[in-house]
């Protein structure tokens, strides 16, 4: 007889893994116990020599979905006879590792449940077991028990008791488990004082939404608007009251045969429309699908997912159609998550709220996916994807907390050679926006029991999580620089030490020259970076306005490429632009006035987009670049002529030739698809040219492509497959390209530099 101590780490509480290690355990012969701990799971197994390594090989082979191990250890321990295998009561004792599972969508086995007239769980909307629900979203503490969750609050009946001690029930030890008699109910609540009580709320809702209202609905991180994503009037009603003008709202049909009557689904499409995490996914558009027009407007794109939650399933069957589900707020502001809140922020936009008696303990937004150039990339990484952790190439010295972006915000904790995602917070424009933040830091750091002295931040001194890295008292902080991260968050997903030759391309971020980088070619290593090529600057005429009124770009580019005399008369752009406004941008380019240079790719895509379309607003950020990435023909065409200064360091990308010889197509009448095509194979073209001119003097290095331009599908896959079958090319998967994405890369500089100072 010998004896193990097994630690494993991972996606292992909240999973069902302990009963399935029973199971192994028991076949196999071994005797021993198994319990959760603040790190993970530890089993201590006994069994001859031989049986034990066959334990382990089982162990080690995979674990029942959605359980995932990132990292087994197992040690010799004297033996200890013992007549049985146990489930233990779970250690709250040692270091902590937050094992928790994300949210989990409805398995088949209580769909069927819900929907089965005979079931005693039909039609209850809380229904979960090991393999499904709510987790990451009521956890309080690890580790994961029910007594650590909002669900502490619901005393088990005695028939889900049963379930819940039953070792072969697949509700054993299922945090969640509740029924109608012991568990969260429902209510729907009017927020015009003319609703009579529902006796049955999600009949009740479904009849409101068919009539054309708006209705809030609480979901596991918080709550959605929704409405008949068929119904126009509703659609157009629910963008006036949310101030949403032409983003698009993503949909939610009752199962993927629905799905398929919406979009041309690809099958790795369907394969996410169908996971365990159900996130949006952005799929291709059916020309003629039924939906109102104001749900995507002019995208040809579609945000789509499924159902995730019972009561999700019992309103999409009740309803017979699919619904707009956006997020339960006023533009920019967060989530909504209490039921008090809710009310109070929801009053004049929803005529009703679907309320449960369940707490939300961490807002957390859908996620959102895309197919880009084959490769399944998470562009908005929340419910579903967090909290799962990020195994490092190498553990941090002590703990750090990186703050991430001004935009599209996440934070990140690294604590030993593990990375944790906090959820989705979005832009921190407004003070709800940063309170979200500050509140989500504070709980992920309780629930992980780390406090980390090591603060990395944004080299930009207005961005807010700057200004709240910067006042916490008694930390170490590290400024990083936005583009650095980027390439480090590539390097770290794919835990490559480094060097990489990264290309960096996004709107904008903060550089050490006077201008706003955002076309950068950097060598790149976790503590330093070396900068050496980058795109001409463009002015931004009025600043951030620029970013809105992006004719101002379209102006300043012209300006440049026509040495401060473009003939603009003859585009229709400029035709419904006053005169004196036209005017005035001439003036602060000419005199340097509020007029700052910006090298960001993506300013060159809003600025051609706004030229060649002639659309002189963007109402959302990245609108025109977006529209002029879906305007491309798929047409064989060269690319625009461009020059390269190589004798500037770093080297500059001069697309001054290309403005040129685009404005005379746009004169002379060629279409937007054709210019739109030119243009993203000259970017391409430059990108690789460029790459393999520094490869030459480099050797041979792995690329990193990074930044919110590469969600551009044209462009990835355009310069993955034009450079050489052998330089590796690291892209970005299960970390956002964007600035969701950077907190990662922040955390693994600032270990690396200090690790340098010290």
């Amino acid at each position: 007889m010998a004896g193990r101590r097994i630690e494993i780490r991972g996606t292992v509480q909240g999973v069902g893994f302990r009963p399935w290690v029973h199971g192994v355990a028991r076949c196999a012969g071994v005797t021993g116990r198994v319990r959760n701990d603040p790190r993970g799971v530890t089993i201590e197994a006994f069994a001859d020599e031989d049986v034990l390594e066959g334990f382990l090989e089982q162990l080690r082979a995979g674990a029942p979905p959605p359980a995932r191990v990132v990292e087994l250890r197992s040690t010799p321990i004297p033996e200890v006879e013992l007549d049985d295998f146990v489930i233990e009561s779970s250690g709250a004792t040692g270091d902590k590792a937050l094992s928790i599972s994300p949210d989990l969508a409805t398995c088949t086995e209580c769909e069927a449940e819900v929907l089965d007239p005979s079931n005693r769980r039909y039609g209850y909307a809380f229904t979960n077991c090991t393999r499904c629900g709510p987790r990451f979203t009521i956890a309080t503490g690890i580790p994961y028990d029910r007594a650590a969750t909002t669900m502490s609050a619901f005393e088990m009946c005695p028939a889900c008791r049963r379930e819940y001690d039953d070792v072969e029930d697949r509700r054993f030890h299922a945090q969640p488990n509740a029924c109608p008699e012991c568990g969260p109910s429902l209510s729907l609540v009017g927020l015009g004082g003319d609703l009579d009580p529902a006796t049955d709320p999600v009949g009740a809702t479904a009849d409101l939404l068919k009539r054309g209202a708006v209705v809030a609905i609480k979901g596991l991180g918080g709550f959605h608007l929704a409405c008949d994503a068929n119904d126009a009037a509703a659609v157009q009603l629910l963008r006036e009251r949310k101030h949403r003008d032409e983003k698009p709202f993503a949909v939610m049909t009752g199962d993927l045969d629905a799905a398929r009557q919406l979009a041309e689904l690809t099958p790795e499409e369907e394969v996410l429309l169908t996971a365990p995490e159900r996130p949006v996914v952005l799929v291709r558009a059916r020309p003629e699908t039924g939906l109102a027009r104001d749900v995507s407007l002019e995208s040809p794109l579609l945000g789509l997912f499924l159902p995730y939650t019972p009561l999700h399933h019992l309103l999409l069957a009740a309803v017979d159609g699919p619904l707009v589900m956006t997020s339960a707020n006023v533009s920019d502001e967060p989530i909504c998550r209490d039921n008090d809140e809710a009310e109070r922020r929801l009053t004049g936009i929803a005529d009703a709220i679907l309320l449960h008696d369940r707490d939300i303990a961490m807002r957390c937004d859908d996620s959102v996916v895309r197919v880009i150039a084959g490769t399944p990339t998470i562009i908005r990484r929340s419910r579903g994807f967090v909290p799962r952790p990020f195994q490092l190439a190498r553990p941090v010295a002590q703990p750090v907390l990186a703050c991430g972006a001004h935009l599209k915000n996440t934070f990140c904790i690294a604590s030993g050679d593990t990375a944790y995602f906090g959820p989705h917070i979005g832009d921190l424009e407004t003070v709800a926006a940063l309170d979200f933040f500050e509140e989500a830091i504070d709980r992920m750091q309780t629930i992980l029991g780390v406090r980390p002295q090591v603060v990395a931040h944004d080299l930009h001194p207005g961005y807010m999580s700057t200004r709240y890295a910067k006042a916490l008292a008694d930390s170490v902080q590290v400024g990083v620089q936005h583009h650095h991260a980027h390439v480090a968050s590539v390097m770290a997903e794919h835990r490559v030490c480094g060097p990489v030759l990264g290309v960096a391309y996004d709107g904008t971020g903060f550089g050490d020259d006077g201008t706003s980088w955002g076309g950068e070619f950097l060598l790149c290593f976790p503590n330093r970076f070396e900068r050496l090529a980058t795109f001409r600057p463009v002015r931004l005429p009025g600043g951030d306005r620029a970013m809105r009124e992006v004719w101002r770009i379209a102006y300043a580019m012209l300006h440049d490429a026509f040495d401060g005399s473009p003939q603009i008369d003859s585009l229709p752009l400029f035709r419904g632009i006053a005169p004196e406004s036209i005017r005035i941008v001439s003036q602060m380019i000419e005199r340097d006035l509020n007029a700052p240079r910006a090298r960001g790719v993506g300013r060159y895509f809003d600025g051609f987009g706004s030229l060649a379309l002639g659309r002189p607003v963007s109402t959302y950020e990245g609108q025109v670049a977006i529209a002029w990435d879906h305007m491309a023909s798929d047409e064989a065409c060269d690319p625009y002529p461009f020059a390269l200064d190589r004798s500037t360091s770093p080297m500059e990308v001069d697309l001054r030739p290309a403005v040129r010889a685009a404005f005379e197509e746009v004169v002379s009448g060629m279409s937007p698809a054709h210019v739109s095509a030119r243009f993203h194979n000259t970017v391409v073209t430059v990108t690789v040219e460029v790459l393999e001119a520094l490869l030459a003097e480099l050797g041979r290095l792995p690329v990193a492509l990074t930044g919110g331009v590469f969600h551009n599908e044209r462009l990835a896959a355009g310069v993955a497959e034009n450079l050489r079958n052998d330089i590796r090319v690291l892209r970005h998967g299960q970390v956002p390209p964007g600035d969701g994405g950077i907190a990662l890369g922040q955390a693994l500089i600032a270990d690396a530099f200090l690790g340098d100072k010290g």
